[in-house]
């Protein structure tokens, strides 16, 4: 017979794996929680720097135009934070499920910044231009773009591993529950004194008997 005393070897990979999935879970969560809020600072913040051509070096798009913004990267930003709140949060199928939106939010916010890359600088320049004077201005994605664009991309990383290591990951204890959600079936066992009488009796146990179970 197999020694109790010695570690069965066909479980300790299986072991080994679930410890590294727990170990995983407060990097990943803090990486998550980390991009998801600066990203959401950066990106409610003007995208475009401009400066006029006619000597006022200090007319930035920031206070001359609300084209300066990508709102929906914004939107994106706290759907993505959220997401990762409620993770932290969760278990089970809700928290897989929450993975995966932190993968979607991170994906849109990369496609936002590349939109914004492309579209941004053109739009802000025509708005700026109509308000002083065509080919007076001149426009830059400034440090908060590209604060966004590093965040999104860092983004993906903690999301993609938050749906593999999510089923590993430790989760909230029962006392978070609702409350008398776990306390129900007891109360309800004890309430009916009747339902336990005819169930002794089914058993073949004397429900009179003070030793019994």
């Amino acid at each position: 017979m197999p020694d109790p005393s010695v570690p069965d070897p066909s479980v300790a990979p299986i072991a080994l794996a679930r410890d590294r999935g727990r170990s995983s879970f407060g990097p990943v969560v803090l990486l998550g929680l980390g991009t998801g809020a600066l990203a959401a600072v950066a990106s409610a913040k003007p995208w475009i720097g401009g400066a006029s051509k006619t000597g006022n070096s200090d007319a930035t798009m920031a206070t001359l135009d609300a084209g300066s913004r990508f709102p929906l990267a914004s939107a994106v930003s706290l759907v993505l934070l959220a997401a990762w709140g409620v993770l932290l949060v969760t278990r089970g199928r809700v928290r897989r499920v929450f993975a995966w939106l932190t993968v979607v939010a991170a994906v849109a916010l990369v496609v936002c910044v590349v939109v914004a890359h492309s579209t941004l600088p053109d739009t802000a320049r025509d708005s700026l231009d109509d308000l002083l004077g065509r080919g007076s201005a001149s426009t830059t994605l400034n440090g908060w773009f590209w604060t966004t664009a590093v965040c999104a991309v860092l983004a993906l990383v903690p999301a993609v591993l938050a749906t593999r290591l999510v089923g590993r990951w430790p989760e909230m204890g029962s006392r978070y529950d609702a409350p008398g959600a776990s306390a129900a079936p007891t109360e309800k066992a004890s309430l009916d004194p009747d339902r336990d009488l005819w169930h002794a009796l089914d058993e073949g146990r004397d429900p009179t008997d003070p030793h019994r179970a």
